[in-house]
C-alpha cells in the first residue's frame, strides 16, 4: 500500500521534544501511559458493543498484550480494542493533543518543578508521546472495530511520520518501541528484561479491569535447535512448556469492591492517577458503599490542584460510570451536580441496565438519589477536612472554593452546609481567611449585618472609598473577590439570622457613642450643602440617580454607590456577557462634606452666579469617584480634558 510522510506542525515538533527531554523525571511511566491507553480502547469497545449489536467486533476476548524481544530490543504494547480509522490517526496521533499545542509548550516551559511539570500531561492527552524518552522509533498499527482496512503510524520524533493504509491489520492498536540501549546514568532502564516490566505493570496498572499479559516471543520453527533433544525437557524443569503461556501481571481487582485494609493509599492514588490523567497524588478519598434496595459502591477523589479548563463550558466530569463491574461511561454528569464536577472516581452500581444512555440517567430516580447521597458525602468531606486537616483544607478552598460557591446558588438542599465549609478573606487577617460563623463571633456589640464587598482583587477592595469608615471604627469586611461572589451574597441573604449588606450598596449607619450629635451634625451639613447637592443633579442629569452627602467616606471626596436593591455594575456586566440583557441601573454619587475639594465646591457654588467652570469640576468629581471603584467615565477623552484643563489652569 502507498505511504505518506507529513511534517509535525511547528509547535507540535517543539512540544514533542519537550516531552521526551524535559516532562518526565521518571521514564518508566511510558508503559503506564500505553497500558493506560490500551485500558481505555477496550472499555470503549465493550460500550460501543453494548449500544450496537451489530457492530462487527469481537470483543469475546478483550485483553492487553505485552510483547519483548531482547534480540531485536523492541517492546510492543497490543490491544484489541476500539482501534482507530485512518483519519483518527492523522487527527488524533499525528498533530499531538489534536488542539492547545501552542498554550501546552508555553505551560510547559514556565513549569519551574518536574511535578508541575509532569502534571501538564494529563490536561492535553499527549501522553503517547512519552515512549520516545526509550525508544527511537515508535510504530503503530491499528483498525478500528468494524472496519476492514488498517492504517500503519511511524516515527522516529524528529519532525516527520508516515501514515500507510494496510489489508492486514487486526482489530485494536498496536505499538511497537524500538528501545534505545539502557543507560543507568540517565535512568534509562533495560526494558527487555521481564523482571522490569512485570514491577512496572504491578506498580502503575494492577488496578486496570483488562487482564494484561506478558507475552513470550514467538520462535521461528526454522530456527529451533534440531540436534538432540532427548532429554531437553527433563534439564529445562518444564520451561519449554511454559514459555508458550501468558503470564497475567495485574490482579484486575476493583478497588472500589475492596475493603479499605485491603488497599493501600499508593493503590488508591495509582487509580485515581488512571482516571483523571493528573500524576500529581489526589487531596483526599472518598468511599461510599451504599446496600439496600438499590446497591452502589463509590470511590471518589478531591484533587490537589484545579484543571486549567475547570471554566469552559465543555469541561469533561471525571466521574466513571460502571454497572456490574462494567464499563458504562467516562464522564458522568449526572452523577454530581456542576459545583463538583472537579471530584474524579468510580461509580459502580448493581441494578441499572447495561445500554443505560444519558437521556435514561437524567430520568432516572436511581440516578438522582446516587447524586443526593454522593454531594452529601463530599461536602461532608471537605466539612471534616475542615477541622481535622486544615493544611488540606486550605489548599483544597484555594483550588475549588470558588467553584464550590456555586453550589449556594443551586444546591438548596446543602446550602447550609456549603456556608458552613467556606471562607472568605477578610479585614481581619491579611493572610487567614474566615468562616461566617467567627466572623459572626467577632462582630462589634450592636453591630446588625455581615458586611462585605466585592471587587476584582484585595488590594483594590482595600483601597475603595467605601472601606474608610468601616475602617475607621474598625468593622470586619468579608472580601470577596470570586466573580461568582457577586450573585450568591444576593441569592443566600443571610447567616445565622444576619443580614448580609454590601458596604457599596444602600446607606451606611455604623452608628456609635455619640449618636445623637452626629444626627444632629448630619441635618446641620445637610441643610448647608442642600443647595449644591440638588445643583449637582441637575447638571450630572441622566448620569446619576441621586447626589447625597455620605456616612461612609472619611478621606476621599466623593464615591459612586448603588441603592440597596440595585444590581451591581459588575453583576450587569456578568449577565450581558451571559446573553441577559438588563436594564443599566443608575447609581448614587455621595459627597464627602468634611473634604476640602468639596467645601470648596460647595462655597464656590453659593458665591458664583456664573457656574460654568463648577459644572466642570462636579463632572470631574463624578468622574473620579467612578475611577475610584475601578469603572471608567462615561466620555474618556472629554474626561482627560477637562482633568488636563484644570492643571493647566492651576499652575
Amino acid at each position: 500500500m502507498s505511504t505518506e510522510t507529513f511534517e509535525f506542525q511547528v509547535e507540535a515538533r517543539q512540544l514533542l521534544q519537550l516531552m521526551i527531554h524535559s516532562v518526565y523525571s521518571n521514564k518508566d511511566v511510558f508503559l503506564r501511559e500505553l497500558v493506560s491507553n490500551a485500558s481505555d480502547a477496550l472499555d470503549k469497545l465493550r460500550l460501543a458493543a453494548l449500544r450496537d449489536d451489530t457492530l462487527d467486533a469481537d470483543v469475546s476476548d478483550l485483553h492487553i498484550e505485552i510483547e519483548i524481544d531482547a534480540a531485536s530490543r523492541t517492546l510492543t504494547v497490543r490491544d484489541n480494542g476500539v482501534g482507530m480509522s485512518y483519519d483518527e490517526v492523522g487527527r488524533l496521533i499525528g498533530t499531538i493533543a489534536n488542539s492547545g499545542t501552542a498554550k501546552f509548550a508555553q505551560e510547559l516551559r514556565e513549569a519551574e518543578e518536574e511535578a508541575g511539570a509532569e502534571g501538564l500531561i494529563g490536561q492535553f492527552g499527549v501522553g503517547f508521546y512519552s515512549g520516545f524518552m526509550v525508544a527511537d522509533e515508535m510504530t503503530l498499527l491499528t483498525r478500528r472495530a468494524g472496519e476492514s482496512q488498517g492504517t500503519r503510524w511511524s516515527s522516529r520524533g524528529e519532525g516527520t511520520y508516515t501514515l500507510t493504509r494496510v489489508d492486514d491489520a487486526p482489530q485494536g492498536t498496536t505499538v511497537t518501541l524500538h528501545l534505545k540501549p539502557a543507560d543507568a546514568d540517565d535512568q534509562l532502564h533495560d526494558y527487555t528484561a521481564d523482571r522490569t516490566i512485570k514491577e512496572i505493570v504491578k506498580r502503575y496498572s494492577d488496578f486496570i479491569t483488562w487482564p494484561i499479559k506478558l507475552v513470550p516471543k514467538a520462535v521461528d520453527a526454522d530456527t529451533t535447535d534440531t540436534t538432540d533433544t532427548t532429554d531437553t525437557t527433563d534439564t529445562t524443569d518444564g520451561a519449554a512448556d511454559s514459555a508458550s503461556e501468558p503470564e497475567t501481571l495485574n490482579s484486575m481487582k476493583a478497588l472500589w469492591a475492596r475493603s479499605r485494609d485491603e488497599v493501600s493509599d499508593d493503590e488508591y492514588h495509582e487509580l485515581y492517577k488512571h482516571i483523571s490523567h493528573d500524576w500529581r497524588e489526589p487531596l483526599e478519598t472518598v468511599r461510599l458503599q451504599a446496600e439496600g434496595t438499590f446497591e452502589y459502591q463509590a470511590l471518589l477523589f478531591l484533587p490537589s490542584h484545579a484543571p486549567h479548563d475547570l471554566y469552559n463550558q465543555n469541561y469533561q466530569r471525571g466521574v466513571q460510570l460502571y454497572v456490574k463491574r462494567v464499563f458504562i461511561m467516562d464522564d458522568c454528569e449526572e452523577l454530581l451536580p456542576s459545583y463538583l464536577r472537579f471530584v474524579k472516581g468510580v461509580v459502580d452500581a448493581a441494578d441499572l441496565s447495561l445500554n443505560v444512555s444519558r437521556e435514561i440517567l437524567q430520568q432516572d430516580r436511581h440516578i438522582r438519589m446516587m447524586q443526593r447521597r454522593l454531594t452529601k458525602k463530599v461536602v461532608s468531606t471537605v466539612k471534616d477536612m475542615m477541622t481535622a486537616a486544615p493544611d488540606r483544607y486550605a489548599t483544597f478552598w484555594r483550588e475549588f472554593g470558588a467553584v464550590l460557591k456555586e453550589g449556594l446558588l443551586t444546591d438548596s438542599d446543602n446550602r447550609d452546609t456549603l456556608l458552613a465549609v467556606s471562607s472568605f478573606a477578610t479585614t481581619h487577617s491579611a493572610d487567614e481567611p474566615t468562616t461566617l460563623k467567627s466572623y459572626v463571633e467577632r462582630m462589634k456589640d450592636g453591630q446588625e449585618a455581615v458586611y462585605y464587598l466585592t471587587g476584582e482583587s484585595r488590594q483594590s477592595i482595600e483601597n475603595s472609598p467605601h472601606m474608610e469608615a468601616f475602617r475607621a471604627k474598625g468593622i470586619e469586611v468579608l472580601l470577596l473577590t470570586d466573580p461568582v461572589d457577586e450573585v450568591w451574597v444576593d441569592a443566600v441573604g443571610e447567616f445565622d439570622g444576619k443580614p448580609l449588606r454590601s458596604v457599596a450598596k444602600g446607606e451606611v449607619d455604623l452608628g456609635g457613642e455619640d449618636d445623637e450629635k452626629a444626627e444632629g451634625e448630619r441635618e446641620k451639613q445637610g441643610e448647608e450643602y442642600a443647595g449644591l447637592l440638588g445643583w449637582m443633579k441637575e447638571q450630572l442629569g441622566e448620569d446619576v440617580k441621586e447626589v447625597r452627602l455620605s456616612s461612609r467616606l472619611t478621606v476621599s471626596p466623593a464615591c459612586i454607590v448603588s441603592d440597596a436593591h440595585d444590581l451591581t455594575p459588575a453583576l450587569e456586566n456578568m449577565y450581558r456577557a451571559m446573553g441577559q440583557e438588563v436594564p443599566r441601573a443608575l447609581r448614587i454619587l455621595e459627597l464627602n462634606p468634611d473634604h476640602l475639594l468639596v467645601k470648596g465646591l460647595n462655597q464656590a457654588y453659593k458665591e458664583r452666579e456664573d457656574r460654568a467652570g463648577l459644572a466642570e469640576t462636579a463632572e470631574l468629581l463624578h468622574g473620579l469617584a467612578v475611577l475610584a471603584e475601578g469603572g471608567r467615565p462615561k466620555e474618556p477623552g472629554r474626561f482627560v480634558k477637562l482633568v488636563a484643563d484644570q492643571l493647566e489652569r492651576a499652575l
